[in-house]
Formats: C-alpha cells, sequence, structure tokens
C-alpha cells in the first residue's frame, strides 16, 4: 500500500489549481463583451410643441459650446439655445432636466417645455 507524501499533495493541488485558473481564463475570452456599434447620430427636428418652437439638429461649432458636450448637436426653443449633453450611455439631458436622461435630443427638448409651464428660457451664460 503506498502512502502519499506531503509533496505529491501539494503538487496535485497546484496542478488542479492551474487548471482552473486556465479554464477561467478561457471562459473570459470567450465571454468578453463586443464593442458596441456606434449610434447612428440623431436626425433634426423643427416642430411646435405644447405651443413652442423647438428645433435641433447637428451643429458645427456655431453655438456657445461648439458642441463639447453635445457631441455637436444644438438644441433651441423659441430661438434660445438649451444647453444639452449626450451621456455616456447615449442618454441626453439638459439644464433643465439635468437628473432625467431621455432618449433623444428631441425628447430633451419636449422634457423642459413641459418643465419650463410656459416661462422663457433664460440663456445659459458662462462666467
Amino acid at each position: 500500500m503506498s502512502s502519499i507524501t506531503r509533496r505529491r499533495a501539494l503538487g496535485v493541488a497546484a496542478g488542479a489549481a492551474g487548471a482552473a485558473a486556465g479554464l477561467a481564463l478561457a471562459g473570459q475570452a470567450v465571454a468578453a463583451p463586443r464593442a458596441a456599434a456606434p449610434a447612428a447620430a440623431p436626425g433634426a427636428f423643427d416642430e411646435v410643441y405644447q405651443g413652442r418652437r423647438i428645433k435641433g439638429g447637428p451643429s458645427h461649432g456655431g453655438g456657445h459650446h461648439g458642441g463639447h458636450h453635445g457631441g455637436g448637436y444644438s438644441v433651441t426653443i423659441d430661438g434660445e439655445e438649451l444647453h444639452v449633453m449626450e451621456n455616456a450611455d447615449g442618454t441626453w439631458i439638459s439644464v433643465i432636466n439635468h437628473y432625467e436622461p431621455v432618449a433623444t435630443p428631441k425628447a430633451v427638448a419636449r422634457a423642459a417645455v413641459r418643465e419650463l409651464q410656459g416661462a422663457p428660457l433664460v440663456p445659459l451664460t458662462l462666467a
């Protein structure tokens, strides 16, 4: 009858741990998420919503922000610029509804009109 030595038991345990680690790494490589396809740029819009003229479309540095937050997208309510920003997850927010992200710039403009409740949009001035 053969007896197992401490050295042999440690060797078997180390081999099993190495095999388990290798399988885990192989599983991660197979299950690695693919990079998401870039979302299509939002289209332009121009409509009257609840009595207010809302417009939006790609901007090319014409606004005071130069498009660095809105991905080059400009939104106005009754001709006044609404500062908008696209979040990393593709949702949009504005200075009016900063904590309520929505799916599109058009939805941001509509949400701002509802929130303003008829009040004029005061231009955002940067110091």
